[in-house]
């Protein structure tokens, strides 16, 4: 059974009413080094008897120190390179990047060498247009800033 992610794609309309989405970047020693195609919606796994969308919202506040509020709209599922299955939401909002207070994992570094350090689950976000954003995501949730245009009235990218 692979495993399963849930996550909110966050949006604003900025001038003009171009749309715009809020990524976060991986924290920890793998990502470190990467841009291009590394970013990622706001996520984390949830169980069997969870519900997605609260699932979502708790990761959400978990990555970025800020409860998320208001409607969501649903984006359907999407099937990352490894196999975990994201199922994400769009919600509008205008959250400050600067503010962010991310959550902390634990994990061997360097590997085999015994020594356990915690690093930020994200090392930073930002709010990028959605052609940058198509750049900057995973591959394999690029899918979702497409969705998301579609469920958006008049929406210019």
């Amino acid at each position: 059974m692979p495993k399963r992610s849930a996550g909110l794609l966050m949006y604003r309309r900025g001038d003009r009413g171009a749309v715009q989405v809020l990524l976060v970047h991986p924290g920890g020693p793998f990502w470190a080094g990467r841009d291009a195609g590394a970013w990622s919606i706001p996520k984390g796994e949830y169980g069997a008897h969870e519900d997605a969308l609260t699932a979502a919202r708790r990761e959400f506040a978990e990555e970025l120190g800020s409860v998320p509020l208001g409607e969501c709209l649903p984006l359907g599922e999407v099937k990352q390179k490894g196999g975990k299955i994201v199922t994400a939401f769009a919600l509008e909002g205008d959250l400050d990047v600067l503010s962010i207070v991310p959550g902390r994992f634990e994990m061997e570094w360097p590997p085999r060498s015994g020594r356990m350090q915690r690093f930020a689950e994200v090392d930073r976000a930002e709010w990028f247009p959605v052609e940058v954003a198509r750049a900057k995501i995973l591959p394999s949730q690029a899918a979702l800033i497409d969705r998301l245009l579609a469920f958006l009235p008049r929406a210019k990218p």
